[in-house]
């Protein structure tokens, strides 16, 4: 991992501080920034999102998709627990935590928003972070690649249906036009942009294609840092009055990663799947792409909107229970190949 992805956490909390510190001296900018709208699109936050997806995209391969019919039962696991399981957990988690449990220490006009976040980064599964987390558990590239492709294929057509869904059974109302030019914006035009900079690139050659990967991949995190310090400029002021709301939110966030990541691990070995092919798996089936949900709830509710924060909590956590994840597949390594042998 670089220096940048081992410490993420560390700095989304300085964006966190930076953020909340900037949106309390200077308020007139971040106002005026977030005005600068096209159909309810901000431009300087898509723009950032581009910058942080595009990099990210150009390690997919669609040509890898083949590889589908050698590990079909991870392949299987993976995509029942990312579109079956997950979305719908997490709306289940919301429901329980954010509407029941903590209702009441929550402002009461943002508990539908902030379900909506919890739906939305649930909704679409990790394209990036996972190729780190793969390697970690030393798991099949080719499988990682190929799931990745595969989930992004997918996500083009799913992503909107299923949280226009779940949001339609949370009595969150949600327009489509809006809902399906986030689509647009933030999966399908990027995936085209990145195929078409993929084939310029290794019609040069591999070691020209690897040297630019080498020099963009600062983007990705440093778009994604930039961005969360205007969200938390926006949500200043609802942080400073409500500091526990970060936690409450990351309760039912953090479950989710550790039941999905389990339920797939298990589901893997019950299977007979390789370890080296659950290990990507629980990690496939545990994470977020939440580049994505960020854009997307900022698209959607705006930059001071629960939902947009619920995403960035989810920023914040991804790393070290990430991190845990890969700790326990690796040390149950043993356990699980007495099973598949």
């Amino acid at each position: 991992m670089s220096v940048f992805e081992r410490y993420l956490s560390v700095w989304v909390l300085l964006c966190i501080v930076v953020g909340v510190a900037l949106g309390q001296w200077l308020p007139a900018p971040f106002q005026w920034l977030g005005g600068l709208e096209v159909a309810r699109v901000n431009i300087p936050v898509g723009l950032l999102i581009w910058i942080m997806i595009v990099p990210m995209l150009l390690r997919i391969d669609f040509a890898t998709l083949h590889e589908v019919k050698k590990h079909w039962r991870g392949f299987g696991v993976t995509l029942f627990i990312n579109w079956a399981v997950k979305p719908f957990s997490m709306a289940l988690l919301g429901w329980i935590f954010i509407r029941h449990l903590f209702a009441r220490y929550l402002p009461e006009a943002q508990i539908d928003s902030y379900i909506a976040g919890l739906i939305l980064l649930a909704a679409a599964p990790c394209t990036a972070m996972v190729f780190v987390w793969s390697r970690l558990v030393n798991g099949e590239p080719l499988f990682t690649l190929s799931q990745v492709a595969l989930n992004d294929t997918i996500m083009i057509f799913a992503f909107a249906p299923i949280v226009a869904l779940l949001l339609g059974l949370s009595s969150i109302v949600v327009p489509w036009d809006t809902l399906l030019t986030s689509v647009v914006l933030y999966i399908v035009v990027p995936v085209m942009l990145a195929q078409i900079w993929r084939k310029l690139l290794l019609a040069k050659g591999r070691q020209v294609f690897d040297a630019a990967l080498a020099k963009i991949g600062p983007w990705s995190i440093s778009a994604l840092l930039l961005t969360l310090v205007l969200l938390f400029a926006f949500q200043g002021k609802a942080i400073a009055g409500q500091p526990l709301v970060i936690l409450m939110l990351a309760v039912p966030i953090t479950i989710q990663v550790y039941f999905n990541a389990a339920l797939a691990y298990w589901l893997n070995r019950r299977f007979g799947e390789a370890h080296c092919v659950a290990g990507p798996s629980a990690l496939i089936g545990a994470s977020n792409f939440f580049e994505l949900a960020v854009a997307t709830a900022i698209s959607l509710f705006g930059f001071e909107s629960g939902a947009a924060l619920a995403t960035v909590v989810g920023v914040l956590i991804e790393v070290p229970v990430m991190l845990s994840v890969v700790h326990l597949v690796k040390r149950t390594a043993n356990w699980y190949e007495v099973r598949t042998r």
